[in-house]
């Protein structure tokens, strides 16, 4: 009986409204009986609510983890027996309980379909001429299979639990906007371990890839957006070719399972990341991950879980609140060692010694926990919730948490005179210091400033305050010198921690402070993957050094000489990407608009994936929400200042825009924008030659505004690039060069443009640039500066001149070297 319903579900064709194929307790097997899809109930025992049943393939041989595939993630049946899989007339898969349809799927063509389960457990749509019109391979769930392709349209997401196939937190997917590398996420937006660009068949983070006799590896248009990844076994003598699976598991790493025919077990080849403690958001708040396959997390003392259910079945992420609601000036401290560990926010503050940080803490309800610093004697006070702990080596007393618990101080005593005494003296006495205190700084303020909020500067709390013995020990006594700006060097360092940094030392007489306090108020505050992250200053004496992370493929003008390494098109396309994203982030995403002011090649930088990050907001604009427009002193680098600095228009983020399309114009020509001609040859591929210099960009944006944007393409790249990606890069960078601000995209439109989400028309070539090209005048737009005064500009014979009503002006030639920095007051 059992045969002949197989045998008819085998066969089928949609010539029918709708064939039943499976119900009930009925299933259907691979040919060699390998798999089978059923409805199953992965928690057979007494439990809370109804029985849920899920269509799903598993292994029909195998013990746990078998089940390799799940349909209904989201919407269990909760009969058995009343549940059904048809296919419809229309090539609809459609999954009933009842009359309900919790399931669906369309194949892409619809007529004489057959349904099969393959030997490789994958389930099929097959046509009549045996072409696959959907599969189940191309939408996995927490298992990748041999023969299963991932792309940037599907991803491994984890179940729930063991015993809960339900979304789970974690994914395993390909990077967006970069698909040469697979990410694992949190929550899908907090990457936690990635395997490294894959370069010569194997991903830089994955050694265990080398071994040959495991797998076979294919990666179809790596780092683009039709990247296709997946691998096959390879049965040879060794053994290996059994069963063998990657799964995400519900606590977040990445397992590969090969099975054991000789132990009749599964074996884990390799996990990442190598400790689930190094998970993110395993535990939730104030959960401590222990590592033990029993029990991964507990709670801090003092705390419970806030999902005892969730806990007792392996679910951890809600994490642990107070046993005692509140607080009371009687909690203690609960000492976790060295350990790293994600935070809400952090105040600095400082202090005598531990003991005065506690008493700091205990003040305010808000304070959840703290670390005393014994050498800078700073205080960290942190605020919101703590999670994702993991054990570090002790150093000292130094990076040690105090987590705040009920209970665990002294608690409430009755009164005590000598505890009012030594308050009385101690307040005196802290009174009499920050008089005296205050009346230094009064007295000194005129010749020192400090951090004091001051001309609109707050200072940072989320950052890390160094001394200035400290980074003289970090740079060795800055000795090693990597870059050099218009405000200051730049030093490699190494802290205490064994993390490399990048350390900036203001040096700039008369604006070294106010480069400062702008660089420390704009991106202290602020946090993007493509914006360099600032992790401390210093501000001793007469010291003024900013401490970022460090970028080991450095600046992107390192790779635009002819002399110099350059970069393939995938990454030269994620870099016009990632710093597009980077300032639209800038412009549209902060609380307060932050205009850069000075966006060139050397102030892209790149990490070691070759991530673009903007840096050096030294120049760094910020504007309220409330205002579209800003007057400011002319800031910036010849050959990148757009021409409303010429105007004295108050300037906007378009300011930005246009300087992002010159440095693109660099990216893609893999050249600077202004050479020096080795002969007077009359200039160069129809440039214009002045001085022995030759600028690039009216040349290019005629060339791209013709067509012609092969002609412009870095030469080193041969026929290697992707010739759409090209395009619409030309273009955006020519529509981000406008001499009319209006007719400049927004950096988020040029997001979208770069990403092909919206189509790029061909622009009109900028007039400013015609003119340097066909040698005519170029009058810039004359415009109220805010106060009255006319102001305007032009261009002549290659000579640039600004001038004021004011009879105030300057005039320099164009073809000025572009690491230059002019400062003009435009009043």
């Amino acid at each position: 009986m059992f045969l002949s319903f197989l045998f008819f579900i085998l066969i089928l064709n949609t010539s029918s409204s709708a064939t039943i194929i499976l119900q009930g307790n009925n299933t259907l097997q691979s040919p060699n009986n390998t798999f089978q899809l059923g409805f199953f109930n992965f928690f057979p025992g007494p439990g809370p609510g109804p029985p849920k049943f899920y269509l799903a393939i598993r292994r029909t041989s195998l013990p746990y983890p078998n089940t390799v595939w799940v349909a209904n993630r989201l919407h269990p049946s909760a009969s058995q027996t009343a549940s059904s899989l048809k296919l419809t007339a229309t090539g609809q898969l459609l999954l009933t309980h009842f009359n309900t349809t919790l399931w669906t799927a369309a194949a892409a063509t619809t007529t004489n379909l057959t349904l099969r389960l393959l030997e490789s457990g994958n389930l099929v749509l097959l046509t009549s001429d045996g072409g696959v019109s959907w599969q189940s391979f191309d939408s996995p769930s927490d298992t990748w299979l041999p023969g299963m392709n991932l792309t940037r349209f599907n991803s491994l997401v984890s179940w729930r639990t063991d015993t809960d196939p339900s979304p789970g937190l974690y994914s395993l997917r390909l990077k967006p906007s970069f698909y040469g590398e697979f990410e694992l996420v949190f929550n899908d937006t907090v990457s936690y371990w990635s395997t490294g660009n894959w370069s010569n068949g194997i991903f830089a983070n994955v050694p265990e890839m080398t071994v040959p006799y495991i797998y076979a590896f294919h990666f179809a248009a790596p780092f683009s957006p039709a990247a296709t990844f997946g691998f096959s076994e390879r049965v040879i003598a060794t053994g290996f070719g059994a069963p063998t699976m990657f799964r995400v598991e519900p606590f977040g790493q990445v397992k590969q399972y090969s099975w054991n025919s000789q132990s009749g077990s599964w074996e884990h080849f390799w996990s990442k990341p190598e400790s689930p403690c190094q998970v993110r958001g395993l535990c939730g708040g104030f959960g401590v991950c222990t590592g033990e396959t029993s029990k991964l997390c507990e709670c801090v003392s003092g705390f419970k879980p806030l999902d005892n259910h969730g806990w007792g079945s392996g679910e951890y992420s809600q994490g642990c609140h107070r046993v005692e609601a509140g607080c009371d000036t009687g909690d203690g401290f609960k000492d976790l060692g060295a350990v790293k560990f994600g935070f809400g926010n952090v105040s600095l503050v400082k202090g005598k010694s531990r003991s005065s940080c506690e008493r700091e803490c205990l003040g305010d309800c808000g304070c959840v926990g703290l670390s005393f610093d014994e050498q800078s004697g700073l205080c960290k006070n942190f605020y919101g919730s703590l999670s994702d702990f993991q054990n570090l080596t002790a150093d000292g007393e130094s990076g040690i948490l105090y987590v705040r618990v009920p209970g665990g101080g002294s608690g409430k005593k009755g009164f005590d005179w000598k505890v009012l005494s030594g308050v009385v003296i101690g307040s005196v006495a802290v009174l009499g210091v920050v008089v005296v205190t205050l009346l230094v700084m009064v007295k000194r303020r005129g010749g020192r400033k400090g951090l004091e909020e001051e001309d609109g500067f707050v200072p940072v709390l989320n950052l890390r305050v160094f001394s200035y013995k400290e980074l003289q020990l970090a740079t060795r006594g800055f000795s090693e010198k990597i870059g050099h700006g218009g405000f200051g060097t730049v030093f490699q360092g190494e802290l205490s921690d064994a993390s490399i940094v990048a350390v900036k030392r203001l040096e700039r007489p008369g604006s070294g402070e106010k480069e400062f306090r702008a660089e420390v108020s704009t991106i202290g505050n602020i946090q993007h993957v493509n914006l360099v992250r600032l992790r401390g200053f210093c501000s001793e004496n007469s010291h003024r050094l900013l401490v970022y992370e460090y970028m080991q493929n450095g600046a992107l003008s390192v790779y635009l000489r002819k002399e110099g390494p350059s970069l393939s098109w995938d990454v030269r396309f994620r870099v016009a990407v990632g710093t597009a994203k980077g300032i639209a982030y800038l412009h549209e995403e902060c609380r307060c608009c932050i205009i850069h002011c000075d966006i060139k090649p050397e102030n892209i930088l790149l990490d070691a994936d070759f991530t673009a990050k903007v840096s050096d907001f030294g120049l760094a604009k910020l504007i309220g929400r409330d205002f579209s427009r800003v007057l400011a002193t002319m800031r910036g680098t010849w050959g990148y200042v757009a021409p409303e600095w010429i105007s004295g228009v108050a300037i906007t983020t378009k300011a930005d825009v246009y300087s992002y399309g010159m440095t693109m114009l660099e990216l893609i020509g893999g050249r600077r924008n202004v050479e020096t001609l080795p002969s007077a040859s009359g200039g160069g591929e129809g440039g214009t030659e002045s001085g022995g210099k030759w600028f690039f960009p009216p040349w290019a944006a005629q060339q791209i505004v013709d067509g012609n944007v092969g002609e412009v393409i870095d030469k080193r790249l041969g026929d290697v690039y992707n010739v759409e990606e090209a395009r619409r890069v030309a273009l955006v960078a020519v529509w981000c060069i406008q001499d009319d601000e209006a007719m400049r995209p927004t950096m988020g439109m040029v997001v979208k443009m770069l990403e092909g989400l919206v189509d790029v028309s061909v622009p009109p070539p900028p007039q400013l640039l015609q003119a340097l090209v066909t040698g005519d005048s170029f009058h810039g737009v004359k415009a109220n500066s805010g106060n009255g005064v006319s102001t305007g500009g032009s261009l002549s014979d290659g000579n640039l001149e600004v001038s004021t009503a004011d009879t105030e002006s300057y005039t320099g030639n164009v073809f000025s070297p572009l690491d230059v920095n002019v400062n003009v007051s435009v009043r």
